[in-house]
C-alpha cells in the first residue's frame, strides 16, 4: 500500500510511549480475546486492499469494550440470537504506542461529527501508516463510550510484551445494552 507521504510525515514526528496496563476485550463466548481482527475496523483497512494490517481492538474501560461490540450488534438485521458475550480483562504492554487526543483528530483530517460513522477510510488509512512506522500501538478516543481504546497493530507487536488474559466472565448483552441506553 502506498500511503499519504504529509501523513506519514505529520504521524512520524509525535511522540510515542510505553504502554502497560489492563484493558478489556468483547467477543464471542468461544472466541479466544487474544486474536486481532483481520477483516478491517476503523483503525484497520480490510485484508482485501493493498495493505495487511491486524489489529486487536480493545478498551481501557470495561464498558467501553462491551459498548463497541453491542454499538456494532444492534446494527445486524435481524438482531443476533446469541444471548451471551465474553468480556476479557488483558494484560498488555506495547513498546511504540501513538496516543492521538480529540483535539488533534482535526489535523489528520478526522471529521468528529461523524467520527461515530461507519465511514472508516481516514481512520484506516492513519492506521495502515502507523503500522508502516512500525508502532505497535495506537490510544486513541472511543467512538461509542466515554474513554479511550488501545489498538494493537499485530504485526509489530514482539512477542516480547505482554498479552495475555487474567480473567474473563459471560454477560448477556441485550440486558447491557437495555442498562446503558443503548436499546430500549
Amino acid at each position: 500500500m502506498i500511503h499519504e507521504q504529509s501523513l506519514v510525515d505529520q504521524l512520524s514526528i509525535l511522540p510515542v510511549e510505553r504502554f502497560e496496563g489492563e484493558v478489556f476485550r468483547t467477543n464471542s463466548v468461544s472466541a479466544d480475546p487474544t486474536a486481532p481482527s483481520i477483516s478491517g475496523g476503523r483503525w484497520a483497512p480490510p485484508q482485501d486492499t493493498a495493505s495487511e494490517v491486524s489489529v486487536l481492538y480493545t478498551s481501557l474501560e470495561r464498558d467501553g469494550a462491551i459498548a463497541e461490540v453491542v454499538a456494532y450488534l444492534l446494527q445486524l438485521t435481524p438482531l443476533p440470537r446469541m444471548r451471551t458475550l465474553k468480556i476479557s480483562r488483558l494484560g498488555v504492554s506495547t513498546a511504540k504506542t501513538l496516543r492521538l487526543a480529540r483535539a488533534s483528530f482535526e489535523n489528520f483530517g478526522i471529521d468528529m461529527t461523524r467520527y461515530g460513522e461507519r465511514d472508516y477510510a481516514r481512520t484506516q488509512q492513519i492506521g495502515a501508516a502507523i503500522a508502516f512506522l512500525e508502532l505497535d500501538g495506537l490510544i486513541a478516543p472511543s467512538a461509542r463510550w466515554p474513554c479511550d481504546n488501545l489498538m494493537i497493530f499485530s504485526a509489530n507487536h514482539s512477542l516480547n510484551e505482554r498479552l495475555e488474559v487474567v480473567d474473563y466472565h459471560e454477560f448477556v448483552w441485550r440486558e447491557w445494552a437495555q442498562a446503558n441506553g443503548f436499546m430500549t
